[in-house]
C-alpha cells in the first residue's frame, strides 16, 4: 500500500501538469472559456502529439498579435524562449494590437501544422509582409511541423 510520502512526488507532478483555472478580469474574445483546469504551454510543447485533438486551457503574455487581421495571437509559454500559436477564425475573432503585453487565458483544442518547402516560404512571405519587415527571398526554407492551439475562446486582461 502507497504511503503518503511515496505519493508525494506524483501529487507534486499533477500539479504542475494542470492547475486551476486563474482568475482573470477582462474581455472576452469568443466563447467563455469553461475548463477548469489549465494544461502548461511548456507540457504542450514537450510532447505536442499526446495532445492533439485535445480541448485544453492554457494562460500567459501575449507577445504578438497579428497585425492585418488579429487572427492569431503568440503566447509566452512558462519556458523561457518558447510561444504557442493561438490562430481563430479569420473574422470571427478579432484580438485588438493592444492586447500585447497582457495576460490572456485561452481555450483551444491544439493541432497540428504540416507545411511543404513551397509553403513554408509563402508563409514566411505572408507573415514579414504583415510585421511589415523585409522578405529575404534568397532563404531556404524547408518542410516543417508546427503545433498550435486552434482558439475557441479567450479572456484578456484589461
Amino acid at each position: 500500500m502507497p504511503t503518503l510520502r511515496s505519493l508525494l512526488p506524483l501529487v507534486a507532478l499533477l500539479g504542475a501538469v494542470s492547475c486551476r483555472q486563474p482568475k482573470v478580469e477582462g474581455t472576452l474574445y469568443g466563447e467563455r472559456p469553461t475548463l477548469k483546469d489549465t494544461t502548461l504551454v511548456s507540457t504542450i510543447l514537450s510532447a505536442p502529439e499526446s495532445h492533439l485533438g485535445q480541448r485544453v486551457l492554457v494562460t500567459g503574455t501575449i507577445v504578438q498579435v497579428c497585425e492585418a487581421r488579429g487572427c492569431w495571437l503568440q503566447l509566452a509559454s512558462d519556458r523561457p524562449s518558447e510561444m504557442l500559436k493561438i490562430k481563430v477564425e479569420d473574422g470571427v475573432i478579432v484580438f485588438p494590437m493592444t492586447a500585447r503585453g497582457k495576460k490572456a487565458v485561452v481555450e483551444g483544442v491544439v493541432e497540428k501544422v504540416v507545411m511543404t518547402a513551397e509553403e513554408a516560404r509563402a508563409e514566411a512571405r505572408r507573415h514579414a509582409a504583415e510585421m511589415k519587415m523585409a522578405f529575404d527571398s534568397t532563404a531556404v526554407f524547408e518542410a516543417a511541423t508546427t503545433y498550435q492551439l486552434r482558439g475557441i475562446g479567450a479572456l484578456i486582461a484589461q
